[in-house]
């Protein structure tokens, strides 16, 4: 595992997420057609609570293990889902370092999988050949943007500029001291978009308030920044916070996985030693997923769980494609979460103006523009 805790993990996937239904059957992430009663259609979809233990759904996460609060938590947590709802049998592999991608994709083979779902961008490049060479059996790749891949393979990929860009925003007019902070851990671009929409977002909101908010750890048109290097080195991220705070960032979003635990003690102990600083999470809802909720301004969330799901369901019901899924803010794929213990702070002039960049990125009259977006 990429992380040792303690704290038991809580999960990703509320009851009332996992009623939901078909966020990304259709490649572009669009919705399933109603039924007459307004419910989603679901004639071909396996039945809940009916035996498909003949089939088996497979997970190898990245590096950061599955109790990582982020990417490879949350799509575990779907496979979990998935296994609760259509009785299907489910297999794991975790990985501590990426020379296990190999050997853990191959022992899911050998395993038999229906369905081998490889967690994070970091396994793109082993997963390829491996699917080119069993075409028969379906491929999931969470958060891998290469677009040269078979068909058997389904990419999960995530317009996170779109969310990062109403969080940059609500950062630069939520800080006190007019200096925010973001940094990654490996550099690689599922975390450089995340970099990418942020600065953005306070860049427009300089530009739409004439203010002067600056952005430590990452130079948008220099593609210069702070990174860890991993997503395992908690102490690296506990470091980069603490100097971010010492250089006036009062608002920190760490793009690193388990990485970002650090950024949540430093926040703690700065704050404890009479400053008011916050995070923002990525990936999952940070309240809801880490035991210091109370310092999570709000988080950039990616619904990886619900799509995981989603994707089993359709290749139960013989309706597997190889056409991406894009999240974006339009489909529900990204999403700002709620502000939660903040929600009294955050004005109701800042929730007025964040649903109408939300609007405008939608019609496209607000171009979220990041060399790092989906490519497919």
């Amino acid at each position: 595992m990429g992380i040792a805790s303690p704290l038991s993990r809580k999960a990703l996937l509320p009851v009332a997420m996992l009623g939901m239904s078909g966020l990304l059957l259709a490649g572009c992430g669009a919705a399933p057609e109603e039924a007459a009663d307004g419910t989603a259609s679901a004639s071909d979809a396996p039945a809940v609570g009916t035996d498909n233990s003949d089939y088996t759904g497979c997970i190898v996460s990245d590096q950061g293990g599955f109790d990582d609060r982020s990417f490879n938590q949350s799509s575990h947590d779907g496979l979990m889902a998935a296994e609760e709802e259509f009785g299907i049998s489910t297999n794991e592999a975790e990985s501590t370092s990426p020379s296990d991608f190999t050997p853990n994709i191959t022992s899911m083979l050998q395993a038999n999988c229906d369905m081998i779902i490889g967690v994070g961008f970091l396994l793109g490049d082993t997963m390829k050949p491996i699917a080119n060479d069993n075409p028969e059996t379906h491929f999931m790749g969470v958060d891998v943007t290469d677009p040269e891949f078979p068909d058997n393979v389904k990419r999960l990929i995530y317009d996170t500029a779109q969310g990062s860009f109403m969080a940059g925003y609500l950062a630069a007019g939520t800080s006190e001291t007019g200096k925010v902070a973001t940094y990654g851990g490996a550099e690689i671009p599922t975390v450089t978009i995340f970099m990418d929409g942020f600065a953005a977002g306070v860049e427009y909101y300089n530009e739409q308030k004439d203010a002067e908010v600056e952005v430590l750890g990452w130079n948008r048109e220099a593609k210069t920044g702070s990174f860890t290097g991993d997503f395992e080195n908690q102490a690296a991220g506990k470091t980069n916070t603490t100097n971010f705070i010492n250089e006036g960032a009062d608002i920190i979003m760490p793009v690193a996985g388990p990485v970002g635990l650090g950024t949540l003690d430093a926040v703690t102990e700065a704050n404890a030693g009479g400053k008011e600083a916050k995070v923002i999470w990525v990936d999952s809802d940070g309240y809801e997923t880490t035991e210091q909720g109370e310092i999570i301004l709000t988080s950039v969330v990616k619904l990886m769980g619900q799509a995981v799901q989603d994707v089993i369901e359709a290749d139960l019901a013989d309706e597997f494609d190889g056409e991406p899924y894009v999240g974006t803010l339009e489909n529900g794929g990204v999403a700002l979460a709620p502000f939660h213990d903040f929600d009294a702070e955050v004005s109701d002039e800042m929730k007025a103006e964040l649903e109408e960049i939300k609007a405008g990125i939608i019609d496209g009259s607000i171009e979220v523009n990041s060399d790092y977006s989906p490519e497919v």
